[in-house]
């Protein structure tokens, strides 16, 4: 059982927090506030138990200098503040003296956020490839570190596994929920339904072996799908392909076929657009220059027959490219039909693009839980160790 924030004495210590602010920004506007929101529990229990709270997130992949213009978390800090109600100081630096000072100059209850901690990675990937002095380093600024970015729970940064190397650790209110709720994973109550969509499997495939193995059923739509109809010998035309795993889809096919269902019908477009023309093909239909973008009625019809008598749902990957209007109703639809009454299940969204199409069509607060880890959920329904995680002091 590892410690949490609450088996802490936070008063008038320096707590420092990693949360997750890795949020979608668009022209210079935050898209999706939802990961700040879900930090908010942890942040205001820090600010109510006299705590000085020091904040530290990544935004983005930052591999060149122009990178930061784009990634600074000023954005996040502004966003913060308003959530929060109070005045959050932003240091657009991750190290030096002015950070230092920024952090003498707190009382309790103040509020800070320390830039991006992937600006440390222009300099030899020191955050990501968990730099033992830069750990050692912000760890120096606090007292007390709390976990609270499930996200990345799965990577060994120096912003997590470094900093809780260092000073006593514990878990934050988010994190705690994630665990819980995904637990339920453990031990579905049958039959156990999952779906997968999204482009590759080559990053999935640990996880596709261990759920194929748990599940009773195996849905699988979206870009993944057309690798597994190719290793099958099946014309996919132009749609998404993941070379490096067709070895593995086939063999996996050979093994479970009685537990895989792929899509039987797609919608089709000679370009990826959303305003090109598309029509509705048969899986075996498809001319060589066709992309499939979305799963045809027939599929979703399949699958929602195989979703009714569901009791556990989880679905990782959107079963289109949802972003684009014309090829969301397979995505859509599903989404309406496993929150619906004629379904009883429990649905749990493992993160990413398939909570963030939720959230866009209206579903999200209507599922068991959305989990708000991508890579995280999949390693941690799998059976793997989070390092993030791991690292922390147990009670």
């Amino acid at each position: 059982m590892k410690k949490t924030i609450r088996d802490f004495d936070l008063n008038n210590k320096k707590v420092l927090i990693r949360c997750d602010f890795n949020v979608p920004i668009k022209e210079g506007k935050i898209v999706d506030d939802n990961r700040i929101v879900e930090s908010l529990e942890t942040i205001n229990y820090a600010i109510n138990k006299n705590a000085k709270v020091i904040l530290f997130s990544h935004l983005g992949k930052v591999k060149e200098e122009k990178d930061k213009k784009s990634k600074s978390l000023k954005i996040v800090a502004e966003r913060l503040s308003e959530l929060l109600n109070k005045s959050v100081v932003f240091v657009p630096f991750t190290r030096g003296p002015e950070l230092e000072s920024a952090i003498d100059k707190m009382a309790p209850k103040d509020v800070l956020l320390v830039e991006n901690t992937r600006f440390e990675d222009l300099n030899g990937k020191k955050e990501s490839k968990n730099d033992f002095e830069l750990g050692q380093y912000w760890a120096s600024l606090g007292d007390i570190f709390i976990n609270d970015a499930f996200g990345t729970a799965h990577r060994s940064h120096a912003s997590n596994v470094g900093i809780a190397s260092n000073i006593p650790s514990g878990i934050g209110f988010l994190i705690e929920k994630e665990l819980k709720e995904l637990s339920i994973l453990d031990q579905p109550n049958r039959p156990y339904v999952v779906i997968l969509g999204g482009a590759k499997i080559n990053d999935k495939i640990e996880v596709v072996s261990s759920l194929v193995k748990k599940a009773d059923k195996i849905l699988i739509g979206g870009g993944m799908a057309y690798t597994f109809l190719k290793s099958k010998g099946i014309e996919i035309g132009s749609s998404i392909v993941d070379l490096d795993s067709l070895e593995f889809a086939k063999q996996t096919l050979d093994d479970y076929s009685d537990k895989i269902v792929l899509s039987i019908d797609a919608k089709v477009t000679k370009e990826f657009s959303n305003n090109s023309n598309y029509k509705v093909v048969g899986i075996n239909e498809m001319e060589n220059d066709d992309n499939g973008l979305d799963i045809g009625p027939k599929t979703i019809e399949l699958f929602k027959s195989e979703l009714k008598t569901a009791k556990t749902i989880f679905w990782n990957g959107t079963l289109g490219y949802s972003e684009f209007s014309n090829y969301a109703d397979g995505t859509k639809e599903i989404l309406q039909f496993i929150t619906s009454n004629d379904v009883n299940a429990t649905v749990i969204l493992g993160g990413g693009d398939t909570v963030a199409a939720s959230k866009v069509f209206g579903y999200k607060d209507k599922v068991t839980y959305a989990s708000t880890g991508g890579g995280a959920t999949l390693e941690y329904i799998s059976g793997k160790n989070l390092p993030g995680i791991d690292i922390i002091n147990n009670k």
